[in-house]
């Protein structure tokens, strides 16, 4: 019972695969992450700005590995993967944003605060 794709090499997602995007995507993930640890480790710059650097580089690296890793694009033979990514992109957003409020909340609860008095049981 064949439907139509004997070959699997004609599949429009394993052609889109060529090693030059899969190097290039993990050449621009690399170099980010590279550039971000020389940020970090030389304190050239106050706790905001890199913070908000390494924010940038983070994202121009997720969409680096997005299109060239995974190859998710709205093309018409990949659209549903780019469909599946918008609908999971809000629940990872609610996973990362209910654990920083659960560990924030648990430090308030449990650290002994300054001139606060120690509970002793």
């Amino acid at each position: 019972m064949s439907h139509g794709h004997d070959d699997p090499t004609l599949h429009p997602e394993v052609q889109m695969s060529t090693s030059r995007g899969y190097f290039l995507g993990f050449a621009i993930s690399s170099v980010l992450m590279l550039v971000a640890t020389f940020l970090v480790t030389s304190h050239s710059m106050p706790p905001f700005g890199l913070l908000m650097v390494i924010s940038a580089c983070a994202a121009i690296a997720i969409i680096a590995q997005i299109y060239f890793l995974l190859h998710i694009d709205t093309s018409e033979h990949n659209i549903w993967n780019a469909v599946a990514l918008v609908l999971f992109m809000p629940l990872f957003l609610i996973t990362i944003g209910l654990t920083w409020w659960m560990f924030s909340q648990l430090y308030l609860h449990t650290m002994i605060m300054p001139g606060m008095p120690a509970m002793v049981h």
